[in-house]
């Protein structure tokens, strides 16, 4: 059921931006979760960092999925790129208001029901996901995402969930996750498998830093955000989605490396914009904040 909060977006652009690089079958278990969604009239981009073509052909074939408006952002495959394949996607999205995760990911039927209730001026969303083991995110099917079976931890735990502990939040009823989210003692970070934002908000910092490699490029924008005065709101049980298992072929011990001193730097200087942005540091846009929108029809949300 839709939040009655909620129906104060029924005005607010919401786009959702979906990473994924070569994982065509995780991606399309991810977009039947979009397909749904509680919360209708969205706009999904899939933000592609170098896809083959069977990327392209899962999202043609999802393209006309009612409750969504679909569209594909791609670049060449050239290493990890994904901070900047993000920024494009945030350059191209015309909703007002961001949800970020990542196409090995599948929400639950009320994932940006939550994101839109619970979104607040000057603040970022921080969800939740339950990692699963590789049995499970393989027996996830159509039928278990449609039917909700998916989310459940008992039929989870059946095909060896290994994270019993994250498994947990799927056990915590509705009226139970707002109390669960006050308790938590985990830090409301920027997760690129599940946060959100006003887009306004991502341009002031200008977006991600196209530096950063795999392994923490999330925290550092929202280190950015936070000194701008952005701060984090948890929502790690009432936004949740549950997370596919898969190799990672692109993690590095000198890009992780680089990653760290990079965010060691942004919390040494309190630093709120980067120059290797959305804007380049050269681009009349730079700092203040850009305004890249372009000329596209209005997206607006729904409930059902």
């Amino acid at each position: 059921m839709i939040p009655r909060s909620a129906r104060r977006f029924l005005d607010v652009r919401i786009t959702v931006v979906l990473s994924t690089y070569q994982q065509p079958e995780w991606l399309e278990k991810s977009l039947w979760g979009y397909v749904r969604q509680q919360l209708r009239g969205f706009e999904l981009i899939v933000a592609d960092d170098g896809s083959t073509e069977d990327t392209a052909r899962v999202v043609e074939k999802y393209r006309e999925a009612p409750g969504m408006n679909l569209r594909h952002v791609r670049q060449e495959d050239d290493g990890f790129r994904k901070c900047r394949i993000l920024n494009k996607a945030v350059a191209a999205a015309t909703g007002d208001y961001l949800v970020f995760s990542d196409g090995d990911c599948i929400p639950r039927a009320d994932f940006l029901a939550a994101h839109a209730a619970l979104a607040r001026p000057r603040r970022f969303l921080s969800g939740g996901y339950v990692k699963l083991s590789e049995d499970a995110s393989r027996r996830i099917d159509r039928v278990s995402v449609d039917s909700g079976r998916a989310f459940s931890a008992r039929w989870l735990g059946r095909w060896g969930s290994a994270n019993l502990r994250g498994a947990a939040k799927l056990r915590v009823p509705d009226w139970a996750r707002p109390a669960a989210d006050f308790a938590t003692t985990t830090r409301a970070t920027w997760n690129g498998h599940n946060s959100s934002a006003w887009r306004r908000d991502l341009l002031a910092v200008n977006g991600f830093d196209e530096r950063m490699a795999y392994g923490g490029l999330d925290r550092e924008l929202g280190l950015r955000l936070e000194h701008l005065g952005v701060r984090g709101l948890q929502v790690r049980y009432r936004a949740l989605c549950v997370h596919l298992e898969h190799g990672r072929s692109y993690v590095n011990a000198e890009a992780l490396a680089n990653n760290r001193a990079i965010r060691r730097e942004t919390r040494a200087k309190r630093t709120t914009w980067t120059p290797f942005g959305i804007a380049p540091s050269n681009s009349i846009y730079s700092n203040p904040r850009p305004v890249l929108r372009p000329a596209h029809s209005p997206v607006r949300a729904s409930c059902e």
